[in-house]
C-alpha cells in the first residue's frame, strides 16, 4: 500500500462527462487503498448527496465544498470569472490558496482550467507560463508532452522553461535519471522553424543540465526518440488530438478488419490476449491527467470522459507529485 501521510486533494465533483458519479465513486475506491488520504469534494452539496444515495454510496465522511453551479466545456473559459466564479472549479482553484490543500483535480473545461489558474492561483516565483503537460504512449512506454494547450504561441524563453519542468517532472515521477528533451519542429535541422523554434534550440543547446537531443518531428515522438517533447500550445495540442484520434482508427479497424469472415474471427480470438494488451497501451486513459505545471501546488486536468479507474490514477498521481515535491523541484530549477 502507498503510504500517504495528511495529503489533502480537492476535485471539482462535476467536472467532466460522468460526473458527479464517476467521482464519487473513485473517491471511495481510493479512500481503501489510501485511508490517510483525505479528499475534499467542491461542487454542488445537494446533488452530490442526491447523486450518491441514488448509487447507494455513503459520502458522509467527505467534506463538501458548496457550489452553486458548474461550467461546462461549451461555455466560454472567461465565463469562470464572472457568471462562474461560483463554479465547482472555481471553487476548487479558490480552495487551492489554503495552505491546508496540497492539490486540485478536475476533469472540467480545459480553457476554463486554463484562465482559472492564472487568475486564482499564483505561479512559482520565475515561472512565466505554466503549462499542460500530459503523458502519452510511445514505443519505449510514454512520453510527456508539454504544452498541450494552455500557451497558444511562446516566445523561446518560454519554450525553454517548458524543458525545465518538463525534465524535473520526468526526472521525478518517471524516475529517469537523464531525461531526453526533444524540441518539437517541422525538421531536424537547427535552422528549422520560426524564429522562436531556433533561438530555443540554441537556449537548449547551450544548456547543461539538459540533455537536449534537438529538434523532433512530431512521427517520431511515439517512436521512444525521447522523454519530453516540448512544443507551444497549439501545436502540442494538435500532437495530443492527431494521437488520441489515431489510436482510435487503429483499434477501429482491427475490429473491422476481425469481422470479415470466419478466417479474421479465428484468427481474432487467437490474437485477443494480444490486442486487448495494444488497446490498453494506447488508451489515454491509462495514463492518468495532465499536471498544470508552474502553478504554485499540483493541479490535474484528468479528460473529460474518465472513468471511475482513470480517475483513482490522476488521485495517485496528485499523491505523487505532493510526495515528491514537485512544486519546490521547479522552483529550484527555474532561473
Amino acid at each position: 500500500m502507498l503510504e500517504v501521510i495528511k495529503i489533502k486533494i480537492v476535485i471539482d465533483a462535476f467536472g467532466g462527462d460522468y460526473a458527479p458519479t464517476n467521482v464519487i465513486k473513485s473517491a471511495i475506491e481510493i479512500k481503501k487503498e489510501l485511508p490517510n488520504l483525505e479528499i475534499i469534494f467542491a461542487g454542488n452539496e445537494k446533488m452530490l448527496r442526491n447523486a450518491a444515495s441514488n448509487l447507494k454510496l455513503n459520502i458522509s465522511d467527505f467534506e463538501i465544498l458548496n457550489a452553486k453551479d458548474h461550467i461546462s466545456p461549451e461555455q466560454s473559459p472567461r465565463e469562470i470569472l464572472k457568471e462562474k466564479s461560483e463554479s465547482s472549479m472555481a471553487i476548487g482553484l479558490k480552495a487551492l490558496n489554503d495552505e491546508k490543500i496540497d492539490a486540485f483535480i478536475t476533469a472540467g473545461s480545459t480553457g476554463a482550467l486554463a484562465v482559472g489558474a492564472s487568475f486564482f492561483n499564483s505561479k512559482i516565483k520565475g515561472v512565466k507560463r505554466a503549462a499542460l503537460c500530459p503523458t502519452i504512449p510511445s514505443i519505449n512506454g510514454k512520453f510527456l508532452l508539454i504544452d498541450a494547450g494552455a500557451n497558444l504561441q511562446c516566445r523561446e524563453d518560454i519554450l525553454f522553461q517548458f524543458a525545465v519542468m518538463g525534465n524535473v517532472y520526468a526526472k521525478k515521477i518517471f524516475e529517469i535519471e537523464q531525461p531526453k528533451i526533444g524540441l518539437a519542429n517541422v525538421g531536424i535541422e537547427p535552422e528549422k522553424g520560426l524564429s522562436q523554434h531556433k533561438e530555443a534550440y540554441k537556449l537548449l543547446s547551450n544548456c547543461k543540465t539538459l540533455n537536449f537531443i534537438g529538434n523532433v518531428e512530431a512521427r517520431y515522438a511515439p517512436l521512444g526518440i525521447c522523454d519530453v517533447v516540448v512544443s507551444d500550445g497549439l501545436c502540442g495540442n494538435m500532437i495530443l488530438k492527431t494521437m488520441e484520434g489515431t489510436a482510435k482508427f487503429l483499434m477501429k479497424s482491427f475490429k473491422e478488419a476481425y469481422s470479415l469472415n470466419f478466417k479474421t474471427k479465428l484468427a481474432a480470438a487467437i490474437l485477443r490476449k494480444q490486442h486487448n494488451q495494444l488497446k490498453k497501451r494506447l488508451d489515454y486513459k491509462n495514463y492518468g491527467g495532465a499536471i498544470l505545471l508552474g502553478i504554485n501546488k499540483p493541479l490535474i486536468k484528468a479528460h473529460g470522459n474518465s472513468t471511475y479507474k482513470t480517475l483513482k490514477k490522476t488521485i495517485k498521481q496528485a499523491v505523487n507529485c505532493v510526495e515528491q515535491n514537485i512544486v519546490n523541484e521547479i522552483s529550484c530549477n527555474i532561473n
